[in-house]
């Protein structure tokens, strides 16, 4: 299968922006992409557009044309929808019209505005992510959910709240050079283990900010970025696509994430690829549970053995496996539309060398984004590599 050419990449600094609407955004980041890859609006064949609650915080509805409006194109367009991992869903439906020969030239990404409705209006907005008949009318929120996995991770496994601290205080550290980040502030651990309980074991530290934003990627065909000298040095080789059950009742357990196993088993093998070949990993660590879960689910740690990283510095920036080397949502931010976007680009400019963080995966040539949707009903997962 041809590889998918990231051509150019664009995004916003994520945080409260409640002056700026959506398309707005969404039009600052995508024209930066373009601008990027040094192509004009006219030269996009599609566009997806990754937003989860639009039609509350924006009241819109029929946001793909929009999307498309706002980067001065009128090129067919749709919204995708996929929970936290709108915009991971929407790369991915790129990168399949990408590579049927469809399209050659297609702007993937995703906004979220949450902000402006407020922590409760979010709030509310988000849980729209659970299953409304099992969970959201019997009062679960997404900390709560959380909270259940960590804890069932815990008496499965073994670990502690003082694990999950180690994880907070690597991804702010890794943020504070890092512009486009929600939170540039150190922590230590014991400003997360005192800090104030949202749901047992989790604390307000071990949670993603509420953020607003825009990313968006150009993706090419390679045939189309060697006909038109595009400078480009990183492609998507592999994408994997996995489900769950909704309601965290359904699962046969809370300590794994199947949709994440399944998409990462498909996109390695998509890319010919293996766990032991990945350098760094942006991984989706709405709470820092999250991301134990997800380096488990991705093969890169045995099944118990991903909660302890952080604190044996692992997957610090000079550890073995970088992760979040960007702050991940937990510091970098989580619009949620936005944020599959976001860690492609941060993969991306991580194994080019443009990153601020570059310098501690100097040697990388492959990395991968991983995006979940819920409490892990959907996953995304894609391997990006050097190419030129």
């Amino acid at each position: 299968m041809s590889n998918t050419i990231i051509a150019g990449t664009g995004m916003t600094p994520f945080g409260p922006h409640q002056d700026r609407t959506g398309r707005d955004m969404f039009a600052a980041a995508g024209r930066a992409a373009l601008d990027d890859a040094g192509l004009e609006p006219e030269d996009v064949d599609e566009v997806f557009y990754g937003n989860f609650v639009g039609t509350i915080t924006e009241n819109q509805g029929h946001q793909g044309p929009i999307a498309a409006e706002a980067l001065g194109t009128t090129a067919p367009s749709r919204r995708v929808e996929s929970a936290c991992a709108s915009s991971g869903a929407a790369i991915r439906d790129a990168v399949r019209a990408v590579r049927s020969g469809d399209s050659d030239v297609v702007v993937a990404g995703g906004m979220e505005r949450m902000s402006n409705v407020g922590t409760a209006g979010a709030t509310d907005a988000l849980a729209r992510a659970a299953d409304d008949l099992h969970e959201i009318r019997a009062g679960i929120t997404f900390p709560a959910a959380y909270a259940l996995m960590a804890q069932a991770y815990f008496d499965r496994f073994g670990g502690s709240h003082e694990d999950l601290a180690h994880i907070a205080v690597k991804n702010h550290e890794n943020a504070l050079v890092n512009d486009h980040a929600h939170f540039q502030q150190a922590i230590s651990v014991d400003d997360v283990i005192e800090a104030p309980e949202v749901a047992a074991p989790l604390g307000l530290y071990d949670a993603c900010p509420i953020s607003d934003g825009g990313a968006a990627l150009v993706l090419t065909s390679a045939e189309y970025a060697a006909e038109h000298d595009l400078e480009t040095t990183v492609a998507i080789t592999g994408s994997g696509h996995g489900g769950d059950t909704m309601a965290l009742q359904d699962r046969r357990e809370l300590a794994k994430t199947p949709a994440t196993r399944d998409a990462a088993e498909e996109a390695y093998d998509d890319a010919d690829v293996g766990p032991s070949d990945v350098d760094l990993v942006e991984v989706h660590d709405c709470f820092t549970i999250a991301e134990v879960l997800a380096l488990e689910g991705l093969g890169l740690y045995s099944y118990g053995e991903g909660i302890g990283a952080a604190r044996r510095g692992e997957t610090c920036r000079d550890g073995r496996l970088p992760v979040n080397l960007s702050g991940g949502l937990k510091a970098k931010g989580h619009p949620v539309g936005a944020t599959g976007a976001a860690q492609l680009i941060a993969v991306a400019s991580l194994l080019e060398g443009s990153h601020p963080r570059a310098d501690a995966v100097e040697d990388a040539t492959l990395g991968v984004a991983h995006n979940a949707g819920g409490t892990v009903a959907s996953a995304t997962v894609h391997v990006l590599e050097v190419v030129a």
